[in-house]
Formats: C-alpha cells, sequence, structure tokens
C-alpha cells in the first residue's frame, strides 16, 4: 500500500465502524459510549483479529491484511459490495471475488430489455454468464447458432452446445478450435470460484458426455476472455466470420456478446440462414 492508500484505508474503516450501532451486531448500547458507532476493540474481536493489530490498521501503519481479514471485515463492518470492492482496492490493488451469495439472475430483466433494444440487427447478439448460460438472445442467434428457447433451460449454454449437438460442429467452421477456446476460459472462470459447486457441477457432466471435454480439460489450457473471430457456415454453402465483441456488465458475472462482420471476410452472403431455419418462424427468446 502507498502512503495514501494507508491513510484513505485508516479513514475508511473509522467511517464505517462508527456508522454501526451496538445493538446491530448484539452488543448493549451502554451510557459511557463517547464516540458513535463500535469501539475498535470491538470490531476487532468480532472480526477473529487482535485489538492492537486492527489499531494499526486505523492508525495507517505500515501492515498487509490478507484476503482472509478483509473478508471478516467486510462481514463486521456490514460493507455493501461497492464498499468491499472499495475495501480490497486500499488494501492491496486489487478487486476481490464476487460473493458466492450474490444473486447471479439479479440484472436479468434489465439484460432482457437490453438485447430487446440492441438484438434487432442482422448479427447475434447474446447474454452469457461466467458458467457459459445463454440468458437472453436476439433472433439472429437463432439464425446462427440455435433455437436455445427450444432447449431445456439446463442445456442453454453455450459449451454444453457446442460439445454435444451435431448442429455445431456443422454450422462452426473451425469446430475444435472455438470449443478448446471455450474450455480454456471455463477453467479461469472455475478457478476464481472455487466454492461454487455449480463449476464442479457441469465440469463433472461435460466430463461423462464428451470425450473432447475429458481430453482438453486435462491439457489445463488457460484462456481469458478477449475479441476473436469465429467463423460460420451458412446454409447456401458459403462462409462468412464474424468477430465477436465481449462487453462485460458492472456486476462481473454477465458478458453481452456481440457479433460484427470481420473486416478482411469478403464474403457477401449475410441474409441465408444456416439450415434447418429456413421455413420456420422465430422470434426473440428470453
Amino acid at each position: 500500500m502507498t502512503v495514501r492508500n494507508r491513510r484513505d484505508l485508516a479513514q475508511f474503516l473509522r467511517s464505517r465502524r462508527e456508522r454501526i450501532r451496538p445493538e446491530q451486531v448484539g452488543l448493549p448500547a451502554g451510557s459511557r459510549r463517547r464516540t458513535p458507532g463500535l469501539r475498535r476493540e470491538e470490531i476487532a474481536v468480532l472480526a477473529g483479529l487482535s485489538p492492537t493489530w486492527y489499531t494499526y490498521l486505523e492508525q495507517g501503519r505500515d501492515i498487509h491484511p490478507s484476503p482472509d481479514v478483509l473478508e471478516s471485515l467486510a462481514r463486521v463492518l456490514q460493507l455493501s459490495e461497492d464498499e468491499r470492492r472499495y475495501l480490497y482496492l486500499l488494501a492491496n490493488g486489487q478487486t476481490p471475488p464476487i460473493r458466492p451469495s450474490e444473486p447471479a439472475q439479479a440484472e436479468q430483466p434489465m439484460l432482457r430489455e437490453l438485447v430487446g433494444v440492441l438484438g434487432n440487427v442482422d448479427y447475434p447478439v447474446y447474454f452469457g454468464n461466467l458458467y457459459g448460460d445463454v440468458t437472453a438472445w436476439n433472433q439472429a442467434t437463432v439464425r446462427w447458432y440455435t433455437d436455445f428457447g427450444r432447449l431445456p433451460a439446463e442445456r442453454r449454454n453455450m459449451l454444453w452446445w457446442m460439445l454435444t449437438a451435431g448442429e455445431a460442429r456443422r454450422r462452426i467452421v473451425n469446430w475444435e478450435e472455438d470449443v478448446r477456446d471455450l474450455i480454456a476460459r471455463f477453467r479461469i472462470a472455475s478457478a476464481a470460484r472455487p466454492w461454487d459447486q455449480r463449476f464442479s457441477e457441469r465440469i463433472s457432466m461435460l466430463y461423462r458426455i464428451s470425450p473432447e471435454f475429458r481430453t482438453w480439460w486435462k491439457d489445463h489450457d488457460v484462456r481469458g476472455q478477449h475479441t476473436r473471430p469465429r467463423r460460420f457456415q451458412l446454409a447456401d454453402g458459403t462462409q462468412k466470420t464474424l468477430q465477436l465483441v465481449v462487453m462485460r456488465m458492472t456486476d462481473g458475472f454477465n458478458s453481452m456478446i456481440v457479433h460484427v462482420p470481420a473486416g478482411h471476410d469478403t464474403t457477401e452472403s449475410t441474409e441465408a440462414a444456416p439450415e434447418n431455419f429456413a421455413d420456420q418462424p422465430h422470434y426473440v427468446k428470453f
């Protein structure tokens, strides 16, 4: 921590401590309290810390709290998620992982509205979460990928579809490269949430049903989320390359994936729909 960060951290901890009333944490209010909120010693005990060590923090001393200590302080001080992130930034210059209890579907209505506003285009626009679930999509996604609305809710997942659907192998020209990229990103996402059983369950299921997943998961490839091309096979036999642009939401959980034509692609056929969808009516599904 820099001197300024230590000073800001000390002031922030004191301000959060002073806003908590004793009765909020099961302590008697008493009549001899000369300052608002809790005492330093009380915060230390509730957080499982040495009173002297915690006092050093509020004095701006050059000490380095661990993530476990920061989580204890965030809990005792009843910090909001934004305040918790600020605490981590002051203490070690990094944002914390998303809390396990943070609701994954909290912003779904907003995501659906956003796809409704931005999704009336010729190219796919869809929302995905950390697990690879496709949670909202436009009509073009149905034409270029599949109608996720026809799949069971637990199968509306891009990695699952790519590994198990025959149409994925037909429509995605560089199928193996794209699947391996998804797996490498899924590995990083799962490592960031070691407490999250949903990752473990999804990995186990994919391990059972897909020999390719079993092989490629063992390679331990890791890759972050980057803008990248994806080449599609269209129903008329032509191929089209689209660039995948990822826009992360502020919740840190969801992303919007927008497809735009790649600048180097000279294929002109953008109106043709992939096979099996030419004679069917389609609607935006949420």
